[in-house]
């Protein structure tokens, strides 16, 4: 394995060093999808950075971002600027590049160190989190996403909904639905880039759980 690797002839396309004192720990890295691939994002101990691939520069800084390290983060599907980021802090946080002195919302639904955060691809204000005190957590953020006023049920499911009162509804922000079958820690969460409705997450003991997010918690999104 070791011989085949060394004879891919890899080459370092570019390389960028941060100047940062004492040992900083790097915890989590993403391409930003909007971007032509031409942008990437650090986590580095509390603080989360954006660097231009093109000329190699930091372009902006969120400092501070957790309280204690920053575990992950990951970019709105739909919004450009708007990324999302947990910590050891027990918050999930939500931020605008452009403004990031402050985070345009914070959710403080786990009571321990949060692993991961996933936007759901399909529809940006469903979000994941996964957390040392052995839970999943599904999250509406719908006055940050890109469909504040949109439905997110299949048609065949809302033929009974009157069109006109679905117009008028307004999505609440807060918790949909708690996830509780991981007995330990529970280290990775990701939704499925095929079903809207279907996650899998991963616990320190190993287990493994594939969940799809029941028609009753789908309409409980509308309410």
């Amino acid at each position: 394995m070791v011989a085949g690797i060394r004879n891919c002839n890899l080459q370092l396309k570019a390389s960028a060093t941060a100047d940062l004192k004492g040992k900083p720990k790097f915890t989590s890295v993403q391409w930003n999808p909007h971007q032509n691939c031409s942008q990437i994002a650090t986590a580095v101990d509390t603080s989360i950075r954006g660097w231009d691939l093109r000329s190699m520069q930091q372009i902006w800084l969120i400092e501070g971002a957790h309280g204690q390290l920053v575990r992950e983060f990951d970019f709105n599907p739909n919004r450009q600027y708007y990324l999302a980021s947990c910590g050891d802090d027990c918050h999930a946080k939500f931020w605008d590049i452009r403004n990031s002195n402050i985070p345009v919302m914070i959710l403080s639904n786990h009571s321990h160190w949060i692993w991961t955060i996933r936007y759901n691809h399909f529809h940006d204000q469903l979000v994941l989190t996964s957390s040392s005190d052995s839970r999943v957590i599904l999250s509406r953020v719908a006055s940050i996403s890109s469909e504040p006023f949109g439905h997110l049920i299949e048609d065949e499911e809302t033929s009974s909904v009157d069109d006109g009162d679905q117009d008028k509804k307004v999505f609440q922000d807060g918790v949909i639905a708690t996830y509780e079958e991981h007995e330990d820690s529970v280290y990775s969460t990701e939704w499925s880039s095929a079903d809207p409705w279907l996650f899998a997450s991963l616990s320190y003991d190993g287990r493994l759980v594939i969940n799809k997010v029941p028609r009753a918690e789908k309409y409980r999104i509308l309410l």
